[in-house]
Parts: C-alpha cells; structure tokens; sequence
C-alpha cells in the first residue's frame, strides 16, 4: 500500500520540475538540488518495498520502519500539494492579470520569493518554508534509507510475486467437514450428472467464495468421494495459484494422468498435445484449486486440448472470484458462504472442547458460543480462534479471548488473516488505499456506495484514465472489492445496481490492521467529554466523530493532540450538538492537512445548535477537496476567503435552507466538479464566476439571475461543456432568447441529465412574481433557443407556460437517447405533446397539466403507414404515471381498434395519482400481457369505483395484473 502513495509522489516531483520550466516561473528558489535528491530516495526506497511488505506480517520492526516511510511520504505529499496549489493560484490570478502571461517565451521570469524589481508583477507568495519541509523530509528518508540496508531486503524483480501460496493437498477426512451439506450434495451431484449431448467439451463447475470458507475442502471431498472416483477413467488434482504458469500447470496435469512422462517435454505445445492424448478417449475429471487468472488466452490452449477427451468429463475450479468462474466457460457456479451458527459451532467445539473434562467443557461451553458469534460464520476464523483456545483451560483466558480484538491477537494473527491478505496482495494498489480507508467507518456500518467514492476522491485514491470520470473509476474500484468479498450485505437501487453495503467484522478489523490504526472512529453521547486519551500518541489520519446532543468537545483538543494535526479526513455528524463560535477556528487553524471535511448536521427537525458561520481562516485548508455542510440550517453566507481553496472539487450545501449568496469569487474555485446545493431556497441566484468553472460536472441547483447584480445567466453555462447533470431555475425570470442560445446547451456532449424550471426565483419583485404580458410566447422562444444536449437519457420540464402542442415538436423529436421523461405543472397545455414518436424512452411522469381535458391520438405522435404496416407508439415505454390532472375526463385511443398503430408494446406500470374526473382507461392498456402492475391512488373515485376488487364493473378487465393496488 506504501507504493500507492510512494509513486504518484515521484511522479509529481518529475512532472512539477517540467511544468515549472515551461511556465518560466519559479516558485521555490533553490530546491532542485533537494528535489533531485529526494528523488533518488524514493526511488531507492521503492526497489524494496515489495519486499518490506511481504516481511511486515512476521516482522514487527519491519512493519514499523514502513510505517516511518508512510508518515514521511504523506508530509511529502503535503509539501507538493503547498507547492502544487502555489502553482495553480499564479495560473488563476495571473502574475499581470492576465491568464497565459507566464506563457509569453520573453516574458521576465519572477522568482518565487520577491525582490523590488518584481513587486509590480504581483508574484504569488507561498510560504518561505517549502524547501525547508523538503530538506527535513530528505533528512529522514535518508534515515530510512539506512535501516533499509541493515535489513537486507531484496531488490524487487519484476517477475517475483508477493502471494506464492501453499499449495493444496487433495487426500481429506471427510468428518473435518462440518455443515455444507447443500454444497456438498449440490456438487456430488454436478459431477455425477450426464452433461448435454450438444456440449462440446467436458463440463465447468465452480465453486466460487472468498478463501477460507471451505471451496478447497468441499472439492477433496468430491474429488474421493467413492462414487465420483468410480464414475471417471482419469482424476487429476492441479493446485493453479498466482501467477498463472503455463508450463508448471501442463506440466502437473501430464504427471498426474501419467507419471514421469513430462520430464523431458519442453516445449509449450509438446505439453499441450501430450495432455491432449493422455485424455484422449478418457472419461476424466481435473481440479484446478485456487485459480486466479483473469485472461481467457492463457487457459484457452488448455481447454482446447481438453476437449479430446471422452463426453461426460468434467473440470472442477475453485476460485476466490466469480469473474474467473465466468472468464472460464463455467457451466455451474456454486457459491460456498459462510457457515449457520450451529455449523461453525460444530467446527469451533472439535477443537477448543474436545479432550477437556466434562466439568470445564460445561464452564467454558457459555463464553465459546459468544465467541462463535463473533466468528459470523467464517470456518477460518473458528477454526484459527479455536486451535488457539484448546491450550487454555481457564475462564478467564477464554473471557479475555473474547472482549479481544481479533486483528490485535498477534497469536492468532498469521492464521486468521492468511486468506484476506492474499486476496488483499492480489489487488491493485489503489485498490489497497480504497479498501484500507474503510477502517474509518464503525462496525456494522451502512456504507453508501456513492459517498464512499466521494471521499476515495478526495484522497486522491481515483485517478482519470482514458475517457472514463474519476467516479467510473471509483465504481470499478468499489466492484472488485465486492467481488473479493470484502463488503457483504448489499441494498440494491431501482437500477439493479449496488447503493449500500456493510463490512464483515473480521474483514473490518484486518483493515484496521493494514492502516496500523490510523483510521478511527468515536462517539460521544450526552454528558461525556472527548478525552484527549481517546487518540493516544499515534498519528491518525482519519476521524469520523459522531457527537450526540450534550457531548463537549474541548476547543484545546485540536491544537494539542499532536496526532490530530495530519488529519486527511475529519467527518463529523453532529445531533444537536452546540458548535461555539471559538471551536471551527481553532480546528481550521491546526487540521491543515484536510482533505475531506464533512461538517453535516444529523437528522433531525431543530437547528437551535447549528454553526452560524464559516470562519474565514478556512482559506488555511489549502489541501481540502472535499466540504461537506449539508443541513447546516443556519448559515447564510459562506466566506470569501473559502474561494483560496483552489484544490476544493466537491462542495456540498444541501439543505442550506438560509444560504443566501455563494462568495463572489467562486471562479477561483477552477478545480471544483461537483456543486451540491439541493433544497437551498433561499439562494435566489449564483454568481457570475460560476461560468469560469470549466471542471464542473454536476451543479444541483443552476440559478440564473433575475435580474440581480453579480447574477450569472444562462451564457454563464458556454464554458461549462463538461457539464453530466444540471437543473437549471429561475428560467421563468429570463426574456432573452439570445442568452438561452448563448448557453450553447446543444454542444454539451456530456449532458445527460438536465432539468428546466419555468420559475421564478427573485423576492420582492411583484411584476415578475406575476403573469408577465407575452410570457407563453417568451417560454416558447426560450425553449427552442435552449437546444436539447444531444445525448439527453433523463429531461424534467417544469412550469412550462407555452401553448402550443408541439412544444416544439423538433426539440423533442431530436433526443433520441432520451430514456426518462418528466412533464410537470404546464398550466397552459391542453393537449399533450407527441411524444409516442420518442424512440428510446421508458418512463414517463406527466402531472399538474391544468388545461388537459382528454388524452388522445395526438398523444401517440404516429400515423399507419402509407403502405399498410403497423407503426408503433411508445416503443419501448416500461413505466407511465399520470399525477394531479385534475380536468383529465377522457383517455382514449381510437386508432387501437383498427390494429394499424401498435400501443406501448412493453408496458409494465401504470399509476394513476389524483386525476378525479378520469373516467376510465384505455381498455388495450389493461389488456395487456406485460402490464405487471396497476396503481390507482389518491382522489380517483371514478376509477376506484369502477376498477374495484370484485366488485367494480371493471374488475374482470384487470384482474389477470399481478399486483394491483387500489387505494
């Protein structure tokens, strides 16, 4: 994990020398010679890491000399970062104000420190001590550098693994199996069954599961179980491992089928064409245990030779990762989870009791069941915990055992996290930050799977690669740790995809371990004071506090924990606790090395104790990436001094419901990505800078001007093309169709969810609260000069005053990608747009559509075809919902009785809220075979009375719907 952080720091020091140079700007006079040499250290330093990191789970002095080197290279990190951020505020404010004059080849270069003749360039000036920090960083890596040698590591090879594993034996006692009674008969069964004559090939089975949890011992079992050995002519039993070695793994399938024929075969296709006539007219079965390879190339020669053998052959693998299973053809996949209770009771009482007289096993019989539990089902860990337990014979040892953390139990340590460590060295090191992070969070905590990448960003954990955002990135991240197992208990969202997930406890402890305790976590409840002994000496990195309503914090804490001082992430949530006006500047003045600062208030209805005001010493925060104050009720203003923090990429301000005016000068803020300001009514408009935030991706709440001062537009939005999500408001303020073109929306490639609101957002002004003359003519206008992004999947249209039916017709007719569709609260519409024409879209929601009366053709956008085919409407529309279309009488389609017009082909729900003079539905609707679900709530009674449970006049007409609700 050292090398995580180790590289990217040689990497910035060689990159920041160029671009210096190019610029023709020094920042720090004189630090070439020290740069030069901390380079050279490093580089020395990671030629043994590997190494160093294989040694440090035996040897505890190596261990702590890699956590001196981590500490130096995250004071080497901030060093870079001063010097980095120094860099980019010369860029952002300009040595002339002019923004490409450090550009100019002729230009007069100014040194970092000032002299008279350069004052009138105006040169920014960075803290004196930058090449001091680096010359003392020098010093200590040139300590570290000298332990280095005295314990004789061995200089990396590119070819030497770190997770050589020993290798399987395939001889079992079938009574050391305790439970997995399912998989074992499941499995059995698999090998035993006649494989489909069509198959070409012997058949895959997989037992897939994170190691440790019984996928070898379950294969030993099948590879001798008497009927599985009498039904194959061949068994061979191949231990793969990493790295995925051709030539030993032909090697060991030739010995095994037939001994000593392999010695003299050196070539790679010698080997495969001897596999292919050892199994040639041969019924066999080859188990291939603890299999890791991800590149089908390199099995691909294997099971092409594999298939000469006789039908009914089959291939068992074992693999930590499901991907394998799928990478190699599987055609069965067999989970292997944790064991119940009782099961891995059995595995911990073969151990721990067996042999103990019957008076002490009574005794001790109690506390080993709360261990068990501990154990959540693992067999590894009741197995590790238990071998260790069937020495002691007293109470007390096994209470001590079990009030013990598991990771802390330096006895037990090798065995019980033999199986994560290997899968942990197996994972990219970036991934290994990720994963080390989680150790922030409590135990059983719910995690949030987009939260979580947010602060894996802020860390400095994602990098862009290639086309793909930082958050894709952290998607990727965040799935291969679920696939090796180390969160569980997943929550889904609509999309199928993955929202919440929690940690094992042993999996939290070994994270724990890997970030030798510097991720910690602490709440303090009513009545209790945070003690300074709660951090003891070492350095912590990451803090998340929870503080309970009546919990004190001492202002001191921050300035005299020296611990606290390198704090990367400091997340605080807060019930009710009293912020005083003297807390926020000390925390500011010491925490200077935050990079993630989440200030949230809780839960909660009352905001008597919420902070009042950012101080304006945050601008010491030069580091922080990440500000988090959502719900924070009564902050009205942020500082400007919040625009010096040039490194800031995510802000967030949700449920700010008193913020009035974001500072002037956010256009400094050039870095910032993500701008999060849901439900912040008091914020009438946003500043004009905001045009100058080239990197945003994603602005919660764009609010055009109205007519303030310092208010930007809609032509605020030109430069902002990287632009994923946005919802623009204040639209019902703007008269000017030429802004709405010079927003230049149609360019926004990257646009792909967007939502126009037709409202008004400015206090005081009765002329533009109220109808203005003409506006169903100016939104029209509006509208059409937006220009619809052309890669559009979700579009919200709100308030919208036009009259005309085709809304225009082109404007929706051109997004074509469109997938999710809203219309809301158009008080002028009478008929609905066309929008049967949409090719792509699958959910609809129209509500608030006062001058709708009937629902008809025009609905659908299509006509039969001149030739007497059918068209389609709604192609490929899944959800419709109707709300609050309180005029609607009349819904139907008069062209579905003549079969030219196919109608909604693929839709599963229709809802139906507060439309009460709604007659009926359209019969074909409910007819059809993929309706799946029918809600009818809120003030329908017409269609409640009608459609009702056996008793409506309808109810024959919807009852074949699997779910129904009427209420």
């Amino acid at each position: 994990m050292v090398d995580a952080i180790l590289s990217p720091i040689l990497e910035q020091l060689t990159s920041m020398a160029v671009e210096e140079a190019k610029e023709q700007v020094r920042l720090v006079t004189g630090v070439g010679k020290e740069a030069k040499k901390l380079t050279s250290n490093l580089r020395a330093i990671r030629a043994v890491l590997h190494d160093a990191e294989k040694r440090q789970v035996k040897e505890e002095t190596v261990r702590l000399w890699l956590d001196q080197l981590r500490d130096a290279c995250y004071d080497m990190e901030d060093v870079l970062g001063e010097w980095n951020t120094a860099r980019l505020k010369l860029q952002i404010d300009g040595v002339d104000d002019h923004e490409n004059d450090a550009l100019v080849p002729n230009k007069k270069v100014c040194s970092f420190f000032p002299t008279a003749s350069c004052f009138a360039c105006k040169p920014l000036v960075l803290r004196r001590d930058i090449a001091l920090k680096i010359k003392e960083i020098n010093e200590t890596l040139d300590d570290i550098a000298k332990q280095k040698d005295i314990f004789g590591f061995v200089v990396n090879v590119t070819n030497e693994r770190a997770d050589q594993r020993v290798p399987s034996i395939s001889s079992i006692d079938e009574s050391e199996i305790f439970g997995r009674e399912k998989e074992k008969n499941e499995l059995v069964n698999r090998l035993l069954c006649e494989s489909s004559k069509e198959q070409k090939g012997p058949s895959i089975i997989s037992l897939v599961g994170m190691g440790g949890i019984g996928k070898t011992t379950l294969a030993q079992f099948a590879y001798n179980n008497g009927d599985v050995e009498r039904n194959f002519d061949k068994r061979t039993w191949v231990c793969v491992s990493e790295p995925f070695d051709e030539f030993r793994i032909a090697r060991a399938i030739i010995e095994s089928l037939k001994p000593g024929s392999a010695k003299d075969l050196v070539e790679f296709q010698s080997l495969m064409q001897h596999i292919q006539e050892c199994v040639a007219g041969k019924k066999f079965l080859l188990v291939l245990d603890d299999v890791w390879n991800e590149d089908y190339y390199n099995w691909e020669p294997f099971y092409k030779c594999l298939k000469n053998g006789l039908h009914g052959s089959k291939i068992l693998i074992t693999t930590r990762k499901e991907t394998v299973a799928r990478i190699m053809g599987s055609t069965h996949v067999i989970s292997v989870n944790v064991l119940s209770e009782m099961e891995c009771w059995s595995v911990f009482q073969s151990l721990a009791i067996s042999g103990k007289t019957i008076g002490k096993c009574e005794n001790l019989e109690k506390i080993g069941r709360e261990i068990v539990k501990k154990c959540k089902g693992l067999p590894l860990a009741a197995k590790t915990i238990a071998s260790l337990l069937r020495s002691k014979n007293t109470e007390k040892e096994w209470q001590n055992i079990l009030e013990s953390e598991i990771w802390e139990l330096e006895a037990i340590e090798k065995g019980l996290l033999a199986p994560l460590l290997l899968s942990y060295k197996e994972l990219p090191s970036k991934v290994k930050c990720c994963f080390s992070y989680c150790a922030v969070f409590p135990k059983d905590y719910e995690i949030r799977k987009h939260k979580l990448i947010e602060l894996w960003m802020a860390q400095g954990y994602l990098s862009e690669k290639g086309g793909n955002e930082m958050e894709d990135i952290g998607d990727e991240y965040f799935n291969i740790l679920a696939n090796r197992s180390f969160f569980q208990d997943f929550d889904k969202g609509d999309d199928g995809e993955i929202s919440n997930c929690k940690m094992h406890d042993i999996v939290h402890d070994f994270a724990q371990y890997l970030c030798s305790n510097k991720c910690l976590t602490v709440e303090i409840h009513s009545g209790e004071e945070l003690a300074i002994s709660s951090f003891g000496e070492k350095k912590i990195l990451h803090l998340l506090l929870t503080l309970r309503r009546g919990a004190s914090v001492p202002i001191s804490i921050w300035g005299n924990v020296k611990g606290l001082r390198g704090l990367r992430s400091l997340l605080v949530k807060s019930d009710e606790y009293s912020w005083s006006s003297e807390v926020l500047p000390q925390l500011f003045d010491k925490l200077t090395c935050l990079r993630a600062l989440k200030l949230k208030a809780g839960d909660r209805q009352s905001s008597v104790n919420d902070i009042k005001e950012i101080p304006t010493n945050i601008e010491k925060l030069l580091h922080l990436k990440y500000l988090n104050l959502k719900g924070q009720k009564k902050i009205e203003k942020l500082p400007e001094t919040l625009c010096e923090l040039y490194n800031l990429e995510r802000l967030n301000v949700d449920e700010c419901e008193n913020l009035r005016e974001l500072p002037r000068g956010i256009g400094k803020l050039r870095k910032l990505m993500y701008l999060h300001n849901e439900d912040t009514d008091c914020l009438r408009y946003l500043p004009v800078g905001i045009g100058e935030l080239i990197s945003l991706r994603d602005v919660t709440k764009f609010v055009v001007g109205g007519g303030y001062d310092r208010a930007c537009s809609l032509g605020s939005l030109k430069k902002l093309n990287l632009l994923r999500q946005c919802s623009i408001r204040g639209l019902g303020g703007v008269s000017d169709a030429g802004e709405a073109r010079r927003a230049e929306l149609e360019k926004k490639k990257y646009l792909v969810e967007l939502e126009l609101y037709f409202d008004h957002l400015r206090d005081g002004d009765e002329e533009l609260a109220g109808r203005r003359e003409n506006e169903e003519d100016e939104d029209e206008r509006l509208l059409e000069a937006l220009g619809p992004p052309p890669n559009l999947k979700k579009l919200r249209i709100n308030g919208y005053r036009g009259r005309r039916n085709v809304v225009p017709i082109n404007w929706f007719m051109s997004l074509t990608n469109l997938k999710d569709l809203s219309l809301f609260w158009w008080r002028n519409c009478e008929h609905l747009p066309p929008l049967g024409k949409l090719p792509s879209l699958e959910g609809l929601l129209i509500g608030g559509m006062l001058g709708v009366k009937r629902v008809g053709n025009e609905f659908l956008g299509v006509e039969s075809d001149t030739d007497g085919s059918s068209v389609i409407a709604f192609p490929k529309l899944k959800e419709l919902e109707f709300r609050f279309i309180k005029e609607l009488e009349e819904w139907d389609f008069g062209t579905a009785m003549k079969g030219e017009i196919i109608i909604m082909p693929r839709l599963s729900r229709l809802t139906i809220l507060r439309c009460p003079k709604l007659k009926a539905l359209p019969d074909h609707l409910l007819q059809k075979s993929t309706l799946q679900n029918l809600e009818i709530f809120g003030e329908c009674p017409i269609l409640q009375e009608r459609y009702r449970e056996e008793t409506g006049d309808d109810w024959p007409k919807i009852r074949h719907i699997p779910k129904i609700s009427i209420a």
